[in-house]
């Protein structure tokens, strides 16, 4: 474990921001008439390095103001699908202009290795250049005839409206984009409230709609902590909302919504399994395991971080993850070597070591980490293997989000299935087997809402969304574009 007294090598150069006093509303950055600010901490040195204002009713007040006004009077009103895909185009290519500004803001705002933040842009204007693909859907004539005949009906699929859009922290540019993308495809104008510690990041998405021609008003960005997305969630010109992040907080807003009767689409925690069938081959599961189980430093919410093992193979799998797990470095987020960062704050650095607690005090065993890292600054946790891990721990039940995986044991593929299904969550999950038959088969009875076969990745084609308490509707895909839109049937008679 390394880390330097910066946590920037030379070869970095300063982020673009660090105090901003402004928010963007109507085309334009313009003071904040907060007075309160937020600070922006590197989570690798606990250092304070810049500031974003806690943005007032008042400044939400304006940016759904301003989005209301170009939904409903603006040129944007007026363009068709297609060119809003040729704009979205643009967006992507402004986007990946910005990629080197944006990994570096994004690893010093929440910790994430620079290996992982390189990616953010591409894969962003990936999502970007995908949605645009879908234009036809939305533009196609959709005419369906009456059963009986002599009529038919068109159906139309409109902008639902203004939409609020909110992001978490650990992924913040492209849980973003995946929502900011198919909403202007729509034809829907947006105000983007990222989380306190990640607003930063996501001036440059701001930037790149500004550079690619978006008109005035279709892109807002406010920041500010709960107060202000509750203010944005419960705005009378709000008339959808999208938000990733934790399931205690989606359920406020989804009750929200219940009693305002807007529309919401909620990506929320996770607590998922990789169900390890007698024939694996670990060396395989060896290779894919970081990224399915731990990726971003634990703090992603589809990862499977509970690994059920068949009894007869248990000390295998134990040693094949505890080997995996304490090879991958550990250190300054910066190096490119590193593969786990710390925690992206100090409140979730507490949250972690609560559970590390927990786990030997419930008897668990760990057999790498299982500590706070031996740092004197910054907010790192020992990448940690749990054995001897029971379905009743909290660890085996609750979100952690840090690097820890608890391994179980069991025997039989029912219990297996029973094993990943005993939870409250539904988003993620993997199956490892030589027989991909066999793996589907095992896949297809898990209660979940995307699993993997030997490996876990999401498909901008495909929706992604969580069952019970990770979630309401989806994101990627047709259907996912089909989250903005309202439909509307027209009736016509024949002849």
């Amino acid at each position: 474990m390394s880390v330097t007294d910066t946590p920037r090598s030379a070869a970095w150069p300063e982020p673009r921001w660090t105090h901003a006093d402004d928010y963007y509303v109507d085309g334009a950055w313009t003071r904040s008439t907060a007075t309160a600010r937020l600070p922006l901490v590197d989570p690798a040195t606990g250092r304070e390095w810049g500031t974003v204002p806690d943005c007032s009713a008042q400044d939400v007040d304006a940016a759904l103001t301003a989005a209301d006004r170009a939904f409903r009077t603006g040129p944007w009103a007026r363009t068709t699908p297609s060119e809003r895909a040729a704009l979205l185009l643009r967006i992507a290519d402004e986007v990946e202009a910005r990629a080197t500004d944006m990994a570096l803001t994004n690893t010093l705002e929440n910790g994430s290795p620079i290996s992982e933040t390189r990616g953010a842009a591409a894969n962003a204007a990936g999502i970007l250049r995908h949605v645009a693909e879908l234009a036809s859907w939305l533009q196609d004539e959709d005419v369906r005839p009456f059963p009986a005949g002599g009529a038919e009906s068109v159906v139309r699929r409109d902008p639902v409206g203004p939409c609020v859009l909110i992001a978490p922290w650990n992924f913040p540019i492209n849980l973003m984009v995946v929502k900011l993308a198919p909403a202007l495809l729509a034809g829907c104008t947006i105000v983007m409230k990222p989380a306190p510690g990640t607003s930063l990041s996501i001036r440059f998405v701001v930037e790149a709609c500004e550079a690619a021609g978006l008109p005035a008003g279709v892109v807002n960005l406010v920041t500010g902590g709960g107060e202000t997305g509750d203010r944005l969630v419960r705005h009378p010109l709000t008339a959808k909302v999208a938000f990733t992040g934790s399931t205690p907080v989606g359920r406020r807003i989804a009750a929200a919504c219940g009693e305002l009767l807007r529309p919401v689409t909620l990506e929320l925690g996770g607590k998922s399994s990789a169900i390890v069938l007698e024939d694996a081959d670990l060396e395989q599961i060896s290779s894919a395991l970081i990224r399915t189980c731990l990726r971003n430093t634990g703090q992603t919410c589809y990862i499977s971080t509970r690994i059920l093992a068949p009894s007869s193979r248990y000390d295998e799998v134990i040693d094949m993850v505890t080997r995996t797990v304490a090879a991958a470095p550990q250190g300054d987020p910066f190096d490119e070597r590193t593969v786990f960062g710390p925690m992206a704050s100090q409140a979730q650095y507490d949250i972690v070591r609560g559970y590390l607690d927990s786990a030997r005090e419930e008897g668990a065993r760990a057999t790498t980490g299982g500590r706070p890292a031996d740092t004197k600054q910054g907010w790192f946790i020992e990448p940690t293997v749990f054995a001897d891990v029971t379905p009743e721990m909290r660890i085996a039940r609750e979100e952690i989000f840090g690097p820890v995986v608890s391994v179980l044991r069991y025997d039989g593929i029912d219990e297996a299935v029973a094993l990943a299904n005993d939870t409250s969550f539904g988003l993620g999950g993997v199956v490892f087997s030589t027989d991909t038959a066999a793996a589907q088969a095992v896949a297809e009875r898990m209660d979940t809402g995307s699993v993997g076969v030997n490996f876990f990745a999401s498909n901008h084609n495909a929706p992604f969304g969580g069952r019970h308490d990770s979630g309401l509707g989806v994101e990627y895909g047709i259907e996912g574009l089909a989250q903005y839109v309202t439909f509307k049937t027209i009736h016509r008679r024949l002849g």
